[in-house]
């Protein structure tokens, strides 16, 4: 099991600037990539940033060039840096990491997804 809990939402005005945390504890060994996303109200969830165990990052069109995701793997923390935030940006943030698990002789493995409960920014105008 792992357990994702994420922090730093609040409120910002539109250009301002947040950072959201998402420490992982439990079974942190299996974690292989991170991501972040975001639910806006009526909305489906989309995805916003994803880090693999490795580095490598892909950011949504919607976030480019705003938007930083990174991962301190010794701490078994995930951030977002957000930069010149709009108010399109409003949503509730979620953590999500995606677990890989091998069997005893490595002849298969399972792959589980787990989620935090969620921080909401909102971006004034």
């Amino acid at each position: 099991q792992v357990q994702l809990v994420e922090s730093g939402g609040g409120l910002v005005q539109a250009g301002g600037s947040l950072r959201l945390s998402c420490s992982a504890s439990g079974n942190t060994d299996c974690i292989s990539t991170m991501a972040w996303y975001r639910q806006a109200p009526g909305k489906e969830r989309e995805l916003v940033a994803g880090i693999t165990e490795g580095g490598t990052t892909n950011n949504a069109d919607s976030v480019k060039g705003r938007f930083t995701i990174s991962r301190d793997n010794a701490k078994n923390t995930l951030y977002l840096q957000m930069n010149s935030l709009k108010p399109e940006d409003t949503a509730v943030y979620y953590c999500n990491a995606v677990c890989v698990t091998w069997g005893a002789n490595r002849d298969y493995f399972t792959v589980r997804e787990y989620w935090g409960q969620g921080t909401q920014v909102t971006v004034s105008s």
